[in-house]
């Protein structure tokens, strides 16, 4: 077995956390993955990961060892990559991550249209509401929303987000629209435990930052719950504007506290700055950036037009 093999082998399982997760990625047996791991062992003379019979992890040679491989592998591609033209052509794998509901909303359907223009290209999609480091997980593009501050990467604003207060108007009827971000406090929340917005939710009174500590009675771990449950009259969330953007224009939902909301945060298209980027990524780019671009609900200045 090739060392360069080994290495694939061993990111597979540091990444997967397990080898018989690693053999299906590789579509090999566990044997054979136990094997390389041992070999490469036995090589360097140092062990790379500790395993039990319940866990696996990597020891701090491994760790180190791991962050090698991936600037090696990913070397390698690119060589192999500027070899077969993929600099002039687009062509083979290419990764996207953004956050979930986001990405099931508006990246998804793009990823389809690029692919029946671009066929030689492949695409596997994270769709996850954390920050991914695109260096070490293997990223090519990501949609961020917020600002960057990563200056070894470039970014395209392709719209912006409005962080916005929201209940059914049935439940704004019974309960009285906020006049004020004070009065919230004796509202009925839903939060999501994935936001940032649990415990305290910032607006700006004038020009002056305005923080009101909230304490939902009822927190659930997706976005999207919290959006049905306010749909359905429950109560009071906090989302970003693209979440609720079909929900409002329905009338399903109500935004209240307009005039209090903070700054806008921007939505961007990112991908790493290098002197060479290959062709799959420049084109997926701008395909991404100009259908993005021409969403109302990430863009509402197209809404005053008409568009």
């Amino acid at each position: 077995m090739d060392r360069f093999h080994e290495m694939q082998v061993f990111l597979a399982v540091a990444e997967e956390q397990g080898f018989a997760a690693a053999a299906r990625r590789l579509n090999t047996s566990p044997p054979s993955v136990t094997r390389a791991i041992a070999a490469m062992e036995q090589r360097i003379g140092t062990q790379l990961l500790a395993r039990t019979t319940r866990s696996l992890h990597l020891t701090e040679a491994g760790q180190r060892y791991l962050e090698d491989c991936r600037r090696i592998l990913a070397e390698l591609d690119e060589a192999e990559e500027a070899a077969a033209g993929s600099y002039s052509i687009p062509c083979g794998h290419l990764a996207v991550t953004a956050p979930v509901l986001f990405g099931e909303l508006f990246v998804a359907p793009v990823l389809g249209a690029y692919l029946d223009q671009f066929p030689l290209v492949n695409i596997n999609a994270l769709l996850v509401d954390r920050v991914v480091n695109m260096t070490d997980e293997g990223v090519d593009v990501a949609v961020r929303i917020g600002h960057l501050h990563d200056p070894g990467q470039q970014a395209i604003k392709v719209g912006e987000v409005r962080r916005v207060v929201c209940a059914a108007p049935g439940y704004l009827d019974q309960h009285g629209r906020p006049s004020r971000p004070e009065q919230l406090r004796d509202a009925k929340i839903v939060s999501a435990s994935s936001s940032q917005l649990v415990s305290e939710w910032t607006f700006v009174d004038g020009r002056q930052p305005l923080t009101v500590p909230i304490e939902p009675r009822l927190v659930v771990t997706a976005n999207n719950a919290a959006i049905n449950l306010a749909r359905l009259g429950w109560g009071m969330t906090r989302v970003l504007s693209y979440q609720v953007a079909a929900a409002v224009a329905a009338g399903e939902l109500e935004l209240v506290l307009e005039t209090f909301e903070p700054e806008p945060l921007p939505i961007q298209v990112v991908f790493q700055k290098s002197s060479r980027v290959p062709a799959k990524v420049l084109t997926f780019v701008d395909f991404l950036a100009h259908r993005l671009g021409q969403d109302a609900a990430l863009n509402p200045a197209l809404k005053l037009r008409g568009c």
